[in-house]
Parts: structure tokens; C-alpha cells; sequence
């Protein structure tokens, strides 16, 4: 774990502390499984790479920890056109999920992004839990499929 993915997991693991979350050894797992990973990954994805090392944990105890996770606002969901998996994204820094419509791959695409959250409340007087960012698109590798069909 690089020096700000251990930052982001002790300050995540902090504030669920402040919460009254109980810091369970899965718990721990999942957050510095999602905060490692460079994908998106699934429910499924967390739980199979974890498996070996908590054999007794369940495929539930993965999506507990991912909602905890997601109602504190670490965690986003993303959701990928014809594809009824959930990916799950760790928000420790500021980016856009852009999405291929053809075959579901994301990238995170790092830029500097207005404070949307604070600009919607200024606006509509609602207090913002979270916002997502998502772009869809063709990836390279679909634009080429589409050019040679």
C-alpha cells in the first residue's frame, strides 16, 4: 500500500470509528481492497480475491462492507450499460468514470472538477450526500471493432 492509499484507509477507518462502525477484521479487508484496486471492481471480484485469506467471510459480508462504505461516501456504485453487475469505485480523489457503451470498461479520467456538490446546494437549498461522475462513450478498442464492421 503506497503512502496515500494507507492515509486514505486510516482516515477511512477513523471516521467509521467516529460513527460507531465496528472495525471488523473484513471490514478492514474490503476498505484496503477497494482503496488498492485499480480497477472497478464487483462484489464478486472483492470477495473471490479475499476469499483465500478469510475463508469464513461471505459474499454478503463483502456487500455490508461496500454499503457502509457507500453511505459514508468512500465508495461509489457504477453501473455499466447491459450489464447487470455493480463495480464499485474508492472516491479518495477527484475523477471521472468514463464508461465504454459497447463493452463496459471504465477509466478513470483525473481532473480538476468543480465542487458540484457544494454548487448543488447553493443552488437548491438540498443537502448533497454524494455525486456521481460518469462519462460513457466507445473505448478505442470498440471504435476500431466499429470502423472494420
Amino acid at each position: 500500500m503506497n503512502e496515500q492509499n494507507k492515509q486514505h484507509y486510516q482516515e477511512v477507518l477513523e471516521h467509521l470509528r467516529t460513527k460507531g462502525v465496528r472495525i471488523t477484521e473484513t471490514r478492514k479487508a474490503v476498505t484496503a481492497f477497494i482503496i488498492n484496486s485499480h480497477d472497478h471492481p464487483s462484489a464478486e471480484m472483492i470477495y473471490q480475491a479475499l476469499l483465500p485469506q478469510y475463508p469464513s467471510m461471505s459474499l454478503a459480508t463483502v456487500y455490508n462492507n461496500l454499503k457502509v462504505l457507500m453511505e459514508e461516501g468512500f465508495v461509489s456504485e457504477i453501473k455499466v450499460p447491459n450489464d447487470m453487475t455493480t463495480y464499485f469505485d474508492f472516491m479518495g480523489h477527484q475523477h471521472l468514470n468514463v464508461i465504454c457503451e459497447k463493452c463496459g470498461r471504465i477509466a478513470d479520467m483525473d481532473i480538476d472538477i468543480p465542487d458540484v456538490k457544494h454548487e448543488a446546494e447553493l443552488q437548491t437549498g438540498y443537502r448533497i450526500a454524494k455525486s456521481q461522475r460518469t462519462v460513457y462513450g466507445l473505448c478505442p478498442q470498440c471504435q476500431k471493432k466499429q470502423v472494420l464492421s
